[in-house]
């Protein structure tokens, strides 16, 4: 493929919006979480949504075990988030400090100043590239604020 091509896949592949958002997981006695953008609704009956998640990040081996996940829905003015869980955690390495969270006995944190939440279970997945799709059904969702979502228009597609 011509450079200037790819120059162009990138740059309109980038063009596509996504949310932001905070996906927690736990799986026993532990707790984590991680940024995620590639998040979609994809039916209405039951509700699912599809989550994207790099290979190799440990919480897709969770989310395969049965881990109680939540997707935080970040308000446009938490890019604090960004910066805090845009980094990723290694295992056992504490996610939630100096965050405010909801900690619930078997079930994912809530971040409580997230604009609304969605608890669920994972469906399916489907190895897509360099990423994992995980299809989720929703099993109970809350809005905790007002406000607008979070949403990112990137200059290349071919990197977050």
């Amino acid at each position: 493929m011509p450079a200037d091509a790819h120059k162009q896949i990138a740059a309109a592949l980038g063009r596509i919006p996504s949310g932001i958002f905070v996906l927690t997981a736990r799986l026993g006695d532990q707790v984590t979480g991680l940024l995620a953008s590639w998040v979609q609704q994809c039916s209405f009956e039951p509700p699912l949504v599809s989550i994207a998640v790099k290979r190799g990040r440990f919480v897709g081996e969770w989310l395969q075990r049965g881990a109680a996940f939540t997707l935080n829905i970040l308000d446009e003015t938490q890019t604090d988030m960004i910066g805090h869980f845009g980094r990723g955690f290694d295992l056992g390495q504490p996610a939630f400090t100096d965050i405010e969270a909801d900690q619930r006995p078997d079930r994912a944190p809530i971040l409580t100043e997230a604009l609304a939440y969605l608890d669920g279970r994972l469906v399916s997945q489907h190895p897509s590239g360099d990423h994992e799709i995980y299809i989720c059904e929703v099993l109970y969702a809350a809005m905790l604020g007002e406000g607008r979502p979070m949403v990112h228009v990137r200059k290349s597609g071919m990197h977050y």
